[in-house]
């Protein structure tokens, strides 16, 4: 890494990018020879031709992993020396930080100082934390009769591919990458057509660390066909998707069409951020807040997009609040001061106004923003937005938006607060902050979330299990639980009498 500065911009126009899928330890084009254009959301620049791999190469891919996976190149190899190979694999990362974290801004749209702390240090966290906990899990002696022997060891599932989204595009590979190689399995990575470049990217690397060729194959391309040809293969053993609730669903159908692939998935959120009347700091509440869904630009399937206040606070939050979004503006994504990017593409920016406008229909009060910003740019920004006066039945509250819009509800106490949490379908996160730590055990218990964070919002940590409820989805990322997706259980009975 550099000692000095970056100057972003000069590095953007000088740098080469790779497009093509990687397949069986090697770089090649689409089997079609078809390409897509990757638009940078900073500026609406086509940046690079992105192979658009479809059945043909999802085909090759699979056959590759599979062979790989056959021989033991991988799936047999100590766990120790597997090990070696994924800490050599996440200092790559790091040697290549300043490269992926422009490819990430670049290809997304968020802050370029976000893209490096954040992205690219969990990325190589990530895969290094398990690396590590490759030779630190045991299998297990069942406490049987004295004339039997039975034995409970993991064993790799096979073929894995994983269907990431385009918001953490490192970050949600890592979070699969680093269980499913960990374990010996095979792997696939299928990232999202509106941010491939770093999955690319890092394929080379991943080779250079030592990973065995067809092991680790990228294929970039459409849902619609490299994803769904992936989803519906009958030589692939487990499908880890990232997504909205919607494909969610379909993976699920996919799998029935198919084989029966395990399929593991974390999909959509609302997630209900609730501030009490005796919260310990407001100050810190309404902060948090407004990081909770401002961050990554609102792209975020856990961000709090919901604020439920109860309402002896309620005018003192929202100002606050409002206060906290004023000072995040939308910026020049390669500015290292800017705290607030882009929006991926023209379709999301159209999803998200379209919600504004369905807010404003249903009788919301816009308190902050609700305009699209820096169009001389040519890039796809929204203001910080903040809606007041917002019902649980509108749209704006019932749907993920996936954008920078935040819906502010007031209750009159915290079993309201609790119901309203409780009223969509999604299930991923919650936040309550109070200063009773009984009632906040007692609303924990309560809120139907995977994730429920106290006096604080979206505190993080590898060695904590990441997913949902209800339709967020099933399974969880992160922890040592993540192996429980990518590893299938055997009992083996030996009769001692």
């Amino acid at each position: 890494m550099s000692n000095t500065t970056p100057n972003w911009h000069e590095r953007a126009r000088s740098l080469a990018i790779e497009g093509r899928a990687f397949i069986d330890g090697k770089y090649v084009g689409a089997a079609s020879g078809a390409t897509f254009d990757c638009v940078s959301p900073v500026d609406g620049r086509a940046i690079a031709r992105v192979a658009s791999t479809d059945r043909a190469d999802a085909d090759l891919a699979v056959a590759a992993a599979r062979r790989a996976f056959e021989s033991g190149a991988w799936s047999r190899q100590a766990p120790r020396e597997r090990k070696k190979v994924l800490l050599r694999f996440a200092e790559l990362i790091l040697e290549h930080r300043e490269e992926l974290a422009l490819l990430e801004t670049l290809d997304m749209g968020k802050p370029i100082s976000d893209s490096l702390a954040v992205d690219i240090n969990s990325t190589a966290r990530c895969i290094t934390w398990y690396a590590e906990a490759i030779d630190k899990i045991y299998d297990e002696v069942a406490p049987t009769s004295h004339d039997a022997l039975a034995l409970i060891t993991r064993e790799p599932i096979g073929v894995v591919a994983a269907i990431v989204p385009w918001n953490f595009p490192l970050i949600m590979a890592a979070w699969k990458i680093g269980p499913a190689l960990a374990a010996g399995n095979s792997f696939i990575l299928k990232p999202s057509e509106k941010s491939p470049l770093t999955a690319i990217r890092i394929a080379e690397l991943a080779a250079r660390a030592g990973i065995p060729d067809g092991v680790f194959n990228v294929l970039p391309g459409f849902g619609h066909t490299a994803g769904q040809a992936l989803a519906l293969h009958m030589d692939v053993d487990c499908i880890g998707f990232t997504g909205s609730t919607r494909t969610g669903k379909l993976m699920l159908q996919y799998s029935g069409q198919s084989n029966m692939k395990r399929v593991w998935l974390e999909c959509g959120g609302k997630s209900p951020n609730i501030i009490l009347a005796d919260c310990p700091d407001l100050d810190r509440a309404a902060t948090a807040a407004a990081s909770a869904i401002f961050f990554n630009q609102g792209e975020m399937c856990s961000a709090g997009s919901r604020l439920i206040v109860e309402e002896r606070v309620r005018d003192a939050v929202l100002e606050k609040v409002i206060e906290a979004g004023r000072k995040l503006q939308p910026g020049d994504p390669l500015d290292p001061a800017t705290r607030l990017g882009a929006i991926v593409d023209d379709v999301q920016l159209g999803t998200v106004l379209g919600y504004i406008d369905a807010g404003r229909d249903d009788g919301a009060e816009i308190l902050l923003g609700g305009r699209r910003a820096r169009d001389e740019s040519g890039g796809f920004y929204v203001e910080p937005t903040i809606f007041g006066g917002v019902r649980a039945d509108m749209r704006i509250a019932r749907e993920e938006i996936f954008g920078p819009v935040l819906a502010a509800m007031s209750v009159k106490d915290a079993d309201e607060a609790v119901k309203v949490g409780n009223s969509v379908v999604y299930g991923l996160a919650a936040a309550v902050w109070t200063r009773d730590i009984t009632r906040a055990h007692r609303m924990a218990r309560a809120l139907r979330a995977g994730m429920v964070y106290v006096n604080c919002y979206d505190a993080d940590d590898i060695t904590v299990p990441f997913g949902g409820f209800k339709q967020s989805g099933t399974g969880r990322d992160k922890s040592l639980h993540a192996f429980d997706k990518y590893t299938e259980l055997k009992t083996t009975w030996v009769d001692l009498s």
